[in-house]
């Protein structure tokens, strides 16, 4: 404790100390989603069947023989084997309740929304699965690959002319659960300041990625042909791309504004090309491509290292094309710890199936 002239002051704990998760989802974005309020110190309570979350089974294994995913997505909780009538007493009794299942099964379990909010009013409720609880498609089935698809990200990534392609990483799975997060700490913030009463969030995977195209949306009009794959480039914004050295690593540049385009011109040896490609009108007319090609031929004549001094000197941002192995070793990577980061702030390491029962029931339901 230190002082101040108002007298001590007592450091907080985590954020969310204290705040109770009940998490009743399976696999990965909604568990995923309560694992990152474990990163705030919430207490997060998974509940499981005997044989545990499929999640434990599911992909790639890490040295011990553990599903990577579920460790990652099981992190800061507390593992409980109950029925369905246990866990709903332990939803009466939690702060957040977060569930993906198809409604059918929500209801019969009594883990529906009317039910959970009815035994819990102050409970913040959230659903979240591939479509969301509402609408036509609110039983089927999916994850975030298939949000991808259905959101429109696969149809604009890939090759100029080639097929769509999903990304080879959980981005579907893992935006949703970013961004189901300041919701989640805006209803309990709303409840505890007299704002509100409790809140049902209804969250679907679809819906982050259609953020991601938020200024794609906003340009198109009905009618138009709808944007689609450019490789590495974005319309009408060049150079903006990746680019290959003289040494066969690649590097990306993105210097789009008038400024940059200048700047670069003239580290190219090109200050006449200024005339041709300095304005944001000109590259949006037809010359985004000879810019863009123009500044792929000076990348390939010099190695990564010298193409990158140049440019950082000329305050163009760029970046090596870095794999995880180049992450591992990067000095601001290491200095700031990123990597780690990138797992989440691991205050209790996954646990075993049903590893604590007891005292969960004990401290939530007074239980044996």
């Amino acid at each position: 404790m230190t002082e101040s002239r108002s007298g001590p002051i007592t450091r907080p704990g985590p954020p969310l100390a204290g705040v109770r998760v009940l998490d009743l989802a399976t696999l990965y974005p909604a568990p995923l989603l309560a694992a990152m309020l474990g990163d705030f110190g919430a207490d997060v309570v998974k509940v499981e069947a005997a044989d545990g979350d499929p999640l434990r089974r599911v992909g790639a294994l890490d040295v011990t023989g553990t599903a990577v995913a579920w460790r990652v997505a099981a992190r800061n909780k507390r593992s409980v084997v109950a029925d369905p009538p246990t866990a709903a007493a332990l939803a009466a009794v939690a702060d957040v309740v977060i569930v993906n299942q198809p409604a059918a099964v929500l209801v019969r379990n009594r883990w529906d929304a009317t039910s959970v909010i009815s035994a819990n009013p102050r409970v913040v409720y959230v659903s979240l699965t591939a479509f969301g609880a509402t609408g036509p498609y609110a039983d089927r089935p999916g994850n975030g690959s298939i949000a991808e698809a259905f959101g429109g990200f696969a149809h604009l990534n890939g090759a100029a002319g080639g097929p769509p392609v999903l990304p080879s990483l959980a981005l579907g799975d893992t935006l949703a659960a970013i961004a189901g997060v300041a919701p989640i700490i805006a209803a309990l913030f709303a409840r505890d300041t007299g704002r509100g009463s409790g809140a049902r969030l209804d969250l679907s995977m679809y819906e982050p990625i259609l953020d991601l195209q938020a200024a794609a949306i906003a340009a198109w009009q009905p009618g138009d042909d709808p944007p689609t794959r450019r490789g590495s480039r974005i319309a009408a914004a060049a150079p903006r791309n990746v680019y290959e050295c003289a040494d066969s690593s690649w590097i990306a540049v993105s210097g789009p504004t008038d400024e940059q385009v200048t700047r670069l011109l003239t580290l190219m040896g090109r200050p006449d090309d200024v005339a041709r490609w300095g304005r944001a009108a000109q590259r949006r007319e037809g010359e985004a491509d000879a810019l863009d090609a123009a500044v792929a031929d000076w990348v390939h004549a010099r190695s990564r290292d010298n193409v990158l001094a140049q440019l950082l000197e000329a305050r163009i941002p760029a970046a090596a094309v870095n794999s995880i192995a180049d992450l591992a070793v990067d000095p601001q990577v290491q200095a700031r710890a990123s990597l780690d980061h990138a797992l989440g702030v691991t205050l209790r390491p996954a646990p075993e199936i049903g590893q604590h029962t007891d005292e969960v029931l004990t401290e939530w339901l007074g239980e044996i």
